[in-house]
């Protein structure tokens, strides 16, 4: 058994997974009959919770207390309500985490402490922060976080040896990537990346909900966007619509008793066609052509040159997807590993190299957003603030460290305050601040001369970004390590965030393995009587309602009771 195992997760907006390496072929570790679970965490009225798809299944039914597509919100002041408590996107997505964590120990019977995770190439540094905050709160040493495109260009290289320039178009649920992508004898290096984290699959569920919405207003004079159950259900709906259409040019959406009217129950039957959910998303699609076309402008590369499209992500599914990109491109798109599952396996990838097993693959990524500070220029006679000074580029490979010098406006000018900026626009505060801070009793060389300082960006692989300022006549020095903007849970957040899900969601292993014997007893044996399968629920439910609550000394008990209960029926 190996030792100090490293999993691989990829942290979706829809769907999450988690996988290994063994014997130097990547691996998806199931839950079950799932491969990947859904990214949905619930709060019962039973005070159960509930995680993946028993969460996504409630939605319909009890929408307030359900969490979707959390992902989105990673690195904002975003706050969701339940149990009576107020979470932080990083506090549910470990939720999701420890569920993975669980799913990884159950198959591996080890205890998981160290994982690499999967972001958007185009995540923020805030955003990316919350997913170490996430990974924290789950009780996982996140050891890399590497791109989505990057994991599934590992995925596909694994078993390549000629060099192939590639492009990596990735489509799921909440977010959007593509990135150039350059794999030489095992080493894969992105050149260039361009994307948008809030455009996926959410966006065409919701554009075929809004039409499944006009439909029945049109019948009945019924706006159903204003009725959190029944958008609910329509949402859900419009999600199999549009799986059901990208493999047939119809697919018929029937809901029965959506919603009440003088007393009686209202239905929606309704067909929908191919063409009307590719009209009502084209603009959408567009975007993503725009990205396209900015990546090969960067990698400064001809479509022609490319020798294979990846399509990546459960969106990248649709056909319409399909033909723009192979239209755009003269590219046929390549789709041979899952879409859904690719980031996952190249998550692993990454963990088994960094683990030391024998995987033939090396990783050189890149920076997706130029970072710099704010500057004064002096023009025509006079200072004109609020410029942007670039220090590292955007599809920098990294880790990288750049500096350069600057100097105070007026000779006795002791103090400089450095805003630290992400983006691409010139004037500075119309990118995003990521942090700030002072250098002061500077000195200049020269008497009557204003003050020099060099300031440095060092960033890590993880693209987490360390600034510094120095004086360059005292040495003096002042750094800030921007682990996030100001929007960054504080470790006193994170630790009580900690107590908090292990306690609702903390199980050892083999407890894990008891409720599985159990749940799979229920499930698969029809030879228990009515009293003994009604009196293992009972059970299970305690069990349940213990773990809600949060009172781990109810919860040994009960577990020693199954171990007696199983016993009992001899399995």
């Amino acid at each position: 058994m190996a030792l100090n195992r490293i999993v691989g997760i990829d942290l979706g907006t829809t769907n999450s997974g988690v996988a290994i390496v063994e014997d130097g072929v990547p691996r998806i570790l199931p839950h079950g009959a799932e491969r990947i679970i859904p990214s949905v965490v619930a709060y019962t009225r039973g005070r159960e919770w509930l995680v993946g798809t028993p969460a996504r299944n409630q939605y319909i039914v009890n929408p307030d207390n359900t969490v979707r597509s959390i992902k989105r919100h990673m690195g904002t002041s975003h706050r969701v309500n339940l149990a009576g408590r107020t979470f932080t996107p990083p506090e549910i997505s470990a939720f999701i985490l420890r569920e993975l964590k669980r799913i990884a120990e159950y198959n591996l019977g080890e205890e998981i402490t160290d994982a690499v995770i999967t972001v958007p190439a185009y995540f923020s540094d805030a955003a990316r922060q919350a997913t170490f905050d996430a990974g924290e709160i789950a009780g996982l040493n996140v050891r890399r976080i590497i791109n989505e495109p990057t994991a599934a260009a590992l995925a596909y290289g694994l078993d390549k040896v000629e060099d192939q320039l590639a492009m990596v178009y990735d489509l799921g649920g909440g977010t959007f990537d593509v990135s150039l992508v350059e794999m030489m004898d095992g080493i894969v290096e992105v050149r260039a990346t361009h994307g948008n984290t809030q455009l996926g699959g959410d966006d065409f569920d919701e554009r075929l909900a809004g039409l499944l919405a006009d439909v029945f207003e049109e019948q009945h004079g019924i706006d159903l966007r204003h009725n959190r159950r029944a958008w609910a259900r329509l949402l859900q709906a419009a999600e199999g619509a549009k799986i059901e259409l990208s493999s047939n040019p119809f697919a018929w959406v029937a809901e029965e008793y959506l919603v009440e009217q003088h007393g009686g129950a209202l239905h929606l039957e309704h067909e929908v066609s191919r063409r009307d959910f590719e009209n009502a998303i084209a603009d959408l699609l567009d975007q993503t052509v725009e990205s396209l076309d900015r990546v090969l402008e960067d990698g400064e590369v001809n479509a022609s040159e490319l020798d294979q499209v990846l399509m990546v992500g459960g969106s990248s599914r649709i056909p319409a997807v399909w033909e723009l990109v192979a239209n755009h491109l003269d590219v046929e798109p390549q789709m041979t590993l899952n879409p859904e599952e690719v980031v996952a396996l190249g998550a692993g990838v990454q963990a088994a190299i960094i683990a030391g097993q024998p995987v033939d693959a090396i990783l050189v990524d890149v920076t997706p957003h130029s970072l710099g500070i704010a500057i004064a220029e002096r023009r025509f006679g006079r200072y004109i603030d609020d410029r942007y000074s670039v220090l590292i580029r955007r599809n920098s490979t990294i880790p990288v460290s750049k500096a350069d010098v600057f100097a105070t406006l007026y000779p006795d000018q002791d103090t400089i305050k450095i805003e630290v900026y992400q983006g691409e626009h010139p004037t500075a505060s119309e990118n995003t601040l990521l942090g700030e801070f002072l250098i002061s009793d500077l000195e200049p060389e020269v008497p009557g001369q204003p003050a020099t300082v060099t300031v440095k960006f060092d960033m890590d692989v993880n693209g987490m970004l360390q600034v510094s300022a120095q004086d360059r006549v005292t040495g003096h020095s002042e750094k800030v390590t921007l682990k996030a903007s100001a929007r960054r849970m504080s470790e006193a957040d994170i630790l009580e965030a900690k107590h908090w899900v292990h306690t609702l969601s903390e199980l050892s292993g083999q407890q894990m393995a008891l409720l599985q014997q159990a749940e799979d007893l229920l499930a698969n044996s029809s030879e228990l009587d009515v009293d003994t399968r009604a009196d293992l629920e009972a059970l299970l439910k305690d069990i349940q309602f213990a773990r809600a609550e949060g009172d781990g000394e109810e919860l040994e008990p009960l577990f020693d009771e199954l171990v007696e209960y199983l016993l009992d029926l001899d399995v």
